[in-house]
């Protein structure tokens, strides 16, 4: 007997979902910003792995789409600034990576509730979070919701596309904190893709429920107002961290590591030791926005630090 196997995976209470595939479909490959700016989409060919995982969380259904990838060079002008290159190189070195280039995945997530379809940031163009949710099988008119962490460029691209909201039947939540500070900004990409959608917008602060189930917690220093998500559904949890950590080797490895586009880099340090001294504790799975993809893991204490852990098959049971 043959048998097949997909990323959609059957799991507690919840019916398999069968996903479609869009062959050869072109995933916008976005560039790491270290504000909004507007939407410059480049063409990279589809990846060789679906760009979706699905699993179950609960009743909740999750979904991490990769909605682009570039490679960069130059890791250290990112990452590591406080570091001399021989700590830099010796890191690199132990987690097997390159020191003059890097890979970076850009993964929103969806979450379904049963009751909301909800989307977590947007990715830096509309192309490339359509393509990535069809090949989920979903389509941006059945996102209801649309949670945005934070207001950097990689983040809020995907909400529109010449100047027509991508997800049109969707409301909108993100922080007060956040929202104010880009307001006040003057900044081009945050006045074409979000300020328009105000109307449809609703403020939290930390600790406010999303839905039931969902809620928000400030984790500021990456900017001022960004902020994590934990969701539990029948007694499971999961992290959203979004920006806290940002590299699976040389911001989670070395969280007091400075990192250029935190916007205050002390004040961000901070929040990354919390955050990942937490899911180290706690043993809690979360969801990186640029972890390498599909983005799922968890945090484990190594030596004086921590580790990033992949997430094998732990969710699928």
């Amino acid at each position: 007997m043959t048998k097949t196997f997909s990323n959609d995976v059957k799991t507690r209470g919840l019916s398999r979902r069968a996903a479609l595939f869009t062959a050869g479909a072109a995933l916008a490959a976005p560039a790491l910003v270290a504000r909004p700016t507007p939407a410059r989409a480049e063409t990279m060919p589809a990846p060789a792995v679906a760009p979706y995982r699905r699993f179950g969380l609960g009743n909740f259904t999750v979904t991490t789409l990769l909605s682009g990838t570039r490679p960069m060079e130059g890791p250290q002008t990112i990452f590591g600034l406080n570091a001399t290159p021989e700590e830099f190189g010796a890191l690199a070195e132990a987690n097997f990576i390159p020191t003059d280039k890097m890979m970076m995945s850009f993964a929103p997530a969806l979450v379904d509730t049963g009751a909301e379809v909800i989307l977590f940031d947007t990715g830096l163009s509309s192309d490339g979070i359509r393509a990535a949710l069809a090949a989920a099988g979903r389509s941006p008119e059945e996102v209801t919701l649309v949670v945005l962490t934070h207001m950097h460029g990689d983040h809020i691209g995907g909400l529109m596309a010449d100047g027509t909201p991508t997800f049109p039947n969707a409301v909108y939540v993100t922080g007060q904190q956040e929202y104010d500070h880009w307001a006040a900004a003057g900044n081009e990409g945050f006045d074409t893709k979000v300020r328009p959608l105000a109307d449809k917008m609703r403020f939290i602060g930390d600790g406010d429920e999303v839905v039931g189930g969902i809620q928000g917690m400030l984790t500021a220093g990456h900017t001022p107002g960004h902020m994590t998500y934990a969701l539990e559904s029948e007694g499971q949890t999961l992290m959203l961290g979004a920006d806290t950590t940002n590299h699976f080797v040389w911001s989670l490895q070395r969280p007091d590591w400075e990192v250029k586009f935190d916007m205050d880099k002390a004040m961000a340090a901070a929040s990354r030791a919390r955050f990942l001294d937490r899911l180290a504790t706690d043993r809690i799975p979360f969801i990186g926005y640029h972890m390498p993809f599909p983005g799922l893991g968890y945090v484990e204490r190594y030596a004086d630090s921590y580790r990033f852990v992949p997430v094998s098959y732990q969710l699928d049971l």
